[in-house]
């Protein structure tokens, strides 16, 4: 006689097994969603750096402390994530890629912040 009870656990397992896998699948597209969104969002926020620094004129004027005020009220506002050198990430992002559809959204806001340090001639926006 078969026991059933082996069938049972292994039904079971396939059902943990088949949930997980969902779950996982789901938990990736969620996050590669959310990471889209995010660099879109930092590469805005690097826009509005750059155009409240130029004032409508083709350069900014630097020496001003927009970077650190505006590092501090952010933090205030929404905690951490707004730190100066992030903020500069931002603007740098959007200088180095002014339309923002020519840069992957596959990559995460770690890879976004290396390839913004690239100082390459051949770039034509490189810092």
């Amino acid at each position: 006689m078969i026991s059933n009870n082996n069938t049972t656990t292994n039904e079971y397992n396939g059902l943990v097994i088949h949930i997980s896998e969902t779950y996982n699948s789901g938990f990736q597209k969620a996050s590669q969603a959310v990471n889209s969104v995010m660099v879109t969002t930092y590469w805005k926020i690097g826009q509005y750096i750059i155009e409240f620094e130029q004032k409508g004129k083709e350069k900014a004027k630097y020496g001003t402390s927009l970077l650190e005020k505006l590092s501090k009220d952010l933090i205030q506002l929404h905690g951490k994530g707004f730190s100066r050198s992030n903020l500069n990430y931002m603007r740098l992002f959007y200088k180095c890629y002014p339309i923002c559809e020519t840069v992957s959204h596959k990559l995460n806001w770690s890879h976004i912040c290396e390839l913004v340090k690239i100082n390459d001639q051949l770039l034509p926006n490189s810092q």
